[in-house]
């Protein structure tokens, strides 16, 4: 039985190695010069030897790199601009909130006018007729 480096590469395997190459890169294990020779020799080559020469320094999987937690910053100026960011929130509701009553206000009042005006039951007796007599230029014919 043949041994594994003499066995035929598939283009799934080059395909496979170019793109551990191109991590390894990215890592910054690889200078851009040595890339692109590993690439050219990932694409030519035949067989799994040749395949595993060009991977042979490199770590068979990209290592998790551990950054040390960045703390939360509570200077006594982030604090500051937190609660200036509260408050100009809080006062832009309560501004809606007072504007939006004032709207409502408004057009309770010009309906209750209008409807004065239009001789609504304001001065109407409970019969339904006038509390008072019509003036002669308002009376109906």
């Amino acid at each position: 039985m043949a041994s594994r480096s003499s066995l035929r590469a598939s283009d799934a395997d080059r395909d496979a190695v170019a793109e551990r190459l191109r991590q390894a890169a990215v890592e910054g294990r690889l200078e851009p010069h040595e890339l692109e020779e590993r690439l050219h020799a990932a694409l030519r080559a035949r067989t799994y030897g040749e395949l595993d020469r060009l991977l042979v320094d490199l770590p068979a999987k990209p290592l998790a790199v551990r950054r040390p937690p960045v703390p939360a910053v509570h200077t006594a100026a982030a604090v500051a601009v937190r609660v200036l960011a509260l408050l100009a929130i809080l006062t832009i509701v309560a501004v809606g909130a007072v504007l939006t009553a004032a709207w409502w206000l408004m057009w309770v009042v010009f309906w209750l006018a209008l409807r004065a005006h239009r001789g609504g039951c304001a001065h109407r007796s409970r019969r339904g007729g006038p509390a008072w007599p019509r003036p002669p230029h308002m009376r109906r014919i």
